[in-house]
């Protein structure tokens, strides 16, 4: 499983922000790593830097082998809330799209 992660101009890109995330897209989707591919994130201040609530984005699309990717949105205060909210809506969007399939 291959992640990639993007950010936009507002966000400072560190390895430890990498790192991160890598571990947290690892962690809830670990066990699905035979069927996705690439997982791309990508990461936003919507107010850009200015203070704001539930400012931070964090956009996960997985793409399974096969299917159409699947991509969800996580909007929160702080860059590590976003990620782990939209970690856990692509887990729970995986597991219903697999779910699907075995029931065929």
């Amino acid at each position: 499983m291959n992640i990639q992660v993007n950010h936009d101009h507002t966000i400072e890109g560190s390895a430890g922000l990498r790192a991160h995330v890598e571990s947290v897209v690892e962690s809830s989707l670990g066990h699905f790593q035979q069927r996705i591919t690439r997982v791309e994130v990508h990461l936003t201040d919507e107010n850009g830097g200015k203070p704001g609530t539930d400012d931070k984005r964090c956009v996960m699309e997985a793409r399974l082998e096969g299917r159409h990717p699947s991509a969800v949105t996580h909007h929160a205060g702080t860059l590590d809330d976003a990620i782990d909210g939209a970690a856990e809506k692509l887990k729970r969007s995986i597991e219903s799209t697999l779910g699907r399939l075995q029931d065929r």
